[in-house]
């Protein structure tokens, strides 16, 4: 409870890069002692939301550019070896799934997506990668996607990342139907290095706004 609460805090950036997360402070505000909070805290720092420094305690982790370049990085392998292990055993029942989720990804707002899109983009790629059988890389690669969306949801509008997004989602899907596999990995890894291109470009964008006179 104490981990899922600070991760969405964190995620929806109501708890800023660099903000102090204090035990006691936690532990009153979630009313639990400090253990679960000291086990929530590790548990976050795993997942790259926090680390810890001497002396100041537990802080929230800074955004990077290095960060998206070496989750992207990560991304393009584990995502392609996912779905290339997936793909013999993807069923009508897995595809279906799938495009639910985009379906209902669609009838949103905005406002309403923004909220959701983590999940839903989780929704929609583990779909396609559970039939691989390979639970710790899908582990592995949903602690990715975790990182990820914390770049996603504070820069989703400002990217207009809804429709692309949706789009390449749809032709991933669309390949997957048909059985082409070559072209599926395909438009998967152009998924990948789309989101990672408009993400580094926007981020070096506000670097030249902080560093203008």
């Amino acid at each position: 409870m104490v981990a899922d609460g600070l991760r969405e805090g964190i995620l929806r950036g109501v708890l800023k890069a660099g903000q102090p997360l204090r035990q006691m402070e936690i532990a009153e505000q979630f009313g639990v002692s400090s253990i679960p909070v000291r086990e929530a805290l590790r548990q976050l720092e795993g997942e790259g939301l926090m680390v810890f420094y001497p002396r100041r305690g537990a802080v929230v982790s800074e955004l990077s550019r290095d960060e998206v370049l070496e989750i992207c990085e990560m991304r393009e392998v584990l995502e392609l070896l996912a779905l290339r292990k997936a793909f013999p055993n993807l069923t009508e029942g897995d595809l279906q799934r799938a495009e639910e989720v985009l379906e209902r990804a669609d009838a949103q707002t905005d406002e309403e997506l923004l909220g959701m899109w983590g999940e839903v983009n989780w929704e929609f790629h583990s779909a396609l990668y559970r039939p691989a059988n390979r639970p710790q890389l899908l582990g592995v690669i949903r602690n990715l996607h975790n990182r990820f969306d914390r770049y996603l949801r504070i820069h989703f509008s400002a990217l207009d990342y809804r429709v692309k997004g949706q789009q390449e989602h749809w032709e991933i899907l669309e390949r997957c139907k048909r059985g082409d596999e070559g072209r599926a990995l395909e438009e998967l890894r152009r998924h990948i290095l789309t989101v990672k291109e408009m993400l580094l470009e926007y981020l070096d964008g506000e670097a030249e706004e902080d560093d203008a006179p």
